[in-house]
């Protein structure tokens, strides 16, 4: 089944491709763009430093995300049962239409929300009151989401358990719920946190992507294979044109979606715990602006000169391809070594 596999990631690949360019001038004429530097933190207050690091990009379209998930939604919706009416040998760990229901769920439930915010944000609703949300209120519909994909996880398809390399599947209980729920939300908005410069979190995802591709395959789930060939083809060539100097940015309608995905997409695998090592540089990231957040609120004063982690090395002079291209080296050896520990 692998060389379908391949080729079905290079279907998605030339089929994004085509795709792409007239959806970046789609996104210029309804000017979905980057605005004016001017953002500001969740206390409302102006960040200088981010605004003058990142003056350049001012302009730069935004909502390329949409364009990978309506592809890989489409893609897979035509090719799943053209490959079950080719007779083709489909295998799944669990019920293939609760699987499916699952990773939907999540692809297009954290991609509305963040498509939600997108529109806020550059149609400037924020400013005349347009059903605007907190950021309280958008991480509790976040686990609203992440809770309801849990439940079906636990009661439908049965998992209530992760597997611990070398010891085995260790089981959970009800109390996999809350810790699947967490994981969700947190890549979610830890990968959201990452991809704040070119390339960054679009380049590590499809490193971290094909570790699990290859962990999909070990496992003979044809679904989350089909699911995953087709999600690394279109990110590829959405990649070509986010690497430095972007054409084009995910936005949160991509990133919230995307990093809600990979950890469920994990969490399906029983790999939790490669999940970690394989995703260390987004949760690096994340911890690193988390722990600014909650010491600039509870103890009035910054943990660290500048948050996230890839802010603080631009502000240390870094220039911003330096920094992309030594994560992605690092997400190689994160991902080779979280499939070592995952094939155990």
């Amino acid at each position: 089944m692998t060389h379908l596999y391949l080729g079905l990631l290079l279907f998605s690949f030339f089929t994004t491709s085509l795709l792409v360019i007239p959806f970046i001038n789609l996104l210029y004429r309804l000017k979905f763009q980057r605005q004016e530097q001017n953002t500001r933190d969740f206390q409302n207050k102006l960040t200088p430093i981010f605004n003058k690091l990142h003056q350049n990009k001012t302009g730069t379209p935004v909502g390329g995300g949409l364009l990978i998930i309506l592809a890989v939604s489409i893609l897979f919706t035509f090719l799943l049962p053209l490959l079950k009416f080719s007779k083709i040998f489909i295998s799944s760990n669990y019920q293939i239409d609760n699987e499916i229901i699952v990773i939907f769920i999540t692809f297009i439930g954290f991609a509305i929300l963040g498509l939600y915010d997108d529109v806020l944000k550059f149609f400037h609703f924020q400013k005349s009151g347009f059903f605007g949300l907190r950021m309280r209120q958008k991480l509790l519909l976040q686990i609203f989401i992440a809770l309801m994909v849990s439940f079906i996880i636990y009661f439908r398809l049965n998992i209530n358990f992760i597997y611990v390399p070398f010891l085995g599947p260790v089981t959970l209980g009800l109390l996999f719920i809350p810790i699947s729920t967490t994981f969700i939300v947190m890549f979610a908005n830890f990968f959201n946190i990452t991809d704040g410069l070119d390339g960054l979190a679009c380049g590590l995802l499809t490193i971290s992507l094909f570790a699990f591709w290859f962990l999909a395959n070990n496992s003979l789930d044809t679904p989350i294979s089909l699911f995953l060939s087709l999600w690394l083809g279109s990110l590829i060539a959405f990649l070509y044109f986010n690497v430095f100097p972007a054409r084009i940015w995910l936005g949160d309608v991509g990133s919230l979606s995307f990093g809600a995905t990979f950890a469920v997409i994990a969490i399906l695998l029983g790999r939790v715990i490669p999940l970690v090592i394989i995703g260390l540089p987004f949760i690096v990231e994340g911890l690193s602006s988390t722990l600014q957040i909650f010491s600039k609120k509870y103890l009035g004063r910054k943990l660290f000169p500048v948050a996230p982690f890839h802010l603080a090395l631009q502000n240390h002079g870094w220039e911003e391809p330096k920094i992309v291209f030594r994560a992605w080296l690092t997400g190689i050896i994160l991902a080779i070594f979280g499939l070592w520990i995952g094939l155990n």
